[in-house]
């Protein structure tokens, strides 16, 4: 059964405007089906998978394939695997320019997906696919989303146990395939590591000299491993929210796992009774909120924290609004005195504490709102 994906609109309108689209995100987070479902109805659309053999010697001469079936539209997954085809593609689209010719699929970021911005400048627009969105899955609930994350395979098992065993052979295949296949020569031993260290750091500042000290690693390896897991769509780090009040602020950025799921895999967490009893439960609800936040609205996003320990969770830039986001892993939240004093400092135009609750939004005090992350995201996108 296919599940409707927000992106279909946006991958519609991109194919009207640029010939080349690329749509790029994790591995397994459903780039190929949508795009199957979009497009592979129609006769005249040809899919390649450079990790398929045979798909991927179609390509010995990419220019002759792409003149043989130019009449077609043509779709290259894992277009990360063969970089150097980026500038035949740009030979063949200043040809015959042809909206919506060629879609490319990869699991890498548009830095990694070398060259691409030079040799298609102008003729390429790029969209990022995430994991299933909570707004996108109606009928699961919000404790199975959280326990299992959002990679489909995942949160579509039978049951926890096949979630949780699908979740380990991901996290295996990406260490020992999918790194090595990008070019870096990384032990899997090593990255699985420091993979896992992230995990225990879900939430905090990036203190590099701290996990230094629970891992063998210098800082500009255990740097480049940070630049490499979050240009591979599974580390998210947030920026420190810059301001004009005199207070020594933190100005390390908050590192991330991305998915619920794979954070709790890495820790060993294989049911929801388990995440509500491990340390990790209110700041797996944090990362949980900024995370379907920040895909979801596309807006610059910060966090806020002095040297005191006054701190905001999230801060969202939104048509020149000023939009202050706690997490509360709570069904009766209650903010400190940490959080009022940040809101003094920053003044925003409006607070929102997000909590797991079923109930409706209430206000905590003037200007203040509790809510639930299904409410919150309706608001903010009206």
């Amino acid at each position: 059964m296919y599940i409707k994906r927000s992106l279909e609109i946006e991958l519609t309108k991109y194919r009207e405007i640029f010939p080349v689209v690329a749509l790029l995100g994790p591995r397994q987070c459903g780039k190929s089906t949508l795009v199957k479902h979009l497009l592979l109805a129609q006769e005249n659309t040809i899919y390649l998978d450079l990790q398929n053999a045979e798909d991927l010697n179609k390509l010995n001469d990419p220019r002759l394939f792409f003149k043989l079936n130019e009449s077609k539209i043509i779709c290259i997954d894992e277009i990360q695997l063969i970089p150097n085809l980026f500038g035949v593609l740009r030979s063949i689209v200043d040809e015959n320019r042809q909206n919506g010719k060629f879609i490319l699929l990869g699991s890498a970021s548009r830095e990694l997906v070398q060259k691409s911005s030079e040799s298609l400048a102008g003729r390429i627009g790029y969209l990022s696919l995430s994991p299933f969105m909570l707004e996108e899955l109606k009928s699961v609930e919000l404790i199975n989303f959280w326990n299992r994350g959002g990679f489909p395979d995942s949160i579509l098992a039978n049951n926890d146990e096949y979630s949780y065993i699908w979740r380990d052979n991901f996290v295996k295949t990406y260490i020992e395939r999918d790194i090595p296949q990008l070019g870096f020569q990384i032990p899997p031993l090593q990255l699985r590591r420091f993979l896992t260290i992230c995990a225990h750091f879900h939430a905090q500042s990036l203190n590099l000299s701290k996990m230094a000290g629970v891992i063998d690693m210098t800082h500009t390896t255990m740097r480049k491993y940070v630049d490499l897991l979050e240009q591979t769509y599974i580390l998210r780090t947030l920026p420190p929210y810059e301001t004009n009040v005199k207070k020594r602020l933190v100005k390390s950025p908050k590192v991330y796992l991305r998915d619920s799921g794979i954070l709790h895999f890495l820790l060993g967490i294989k049911s929801a009774d388990v995440l509500f009893m491990h340390p990790i439960f209110g700041p797996s609800w944090e990362g949980l909120v900024i995370e379907q936040l920040i895909t979801s609205l596309n807006v610059p996003a910060y966090f806020y924290r002095t040297a005191k320990g006054e701190e905001i969770d999230l801060i969202l830039e939104i048509n020149n609004d000023i939009v202050a986001i706690e997490c509360k892993a709570s069904s009766a939240p209650q903010p400190t005195k940490g959080f009022y004093k940040a809101l003094e400092d920053i003044m925003p135009t409006k607070t929102f504490i997000v909590a797991p609750i079923t109930s409706s939004s209430y206000s905590l005090a003037e200007n203040i709102t509790v809510t639930s992350l299904t409410e919150l995201l309706d608001v903010l996108k009206t």
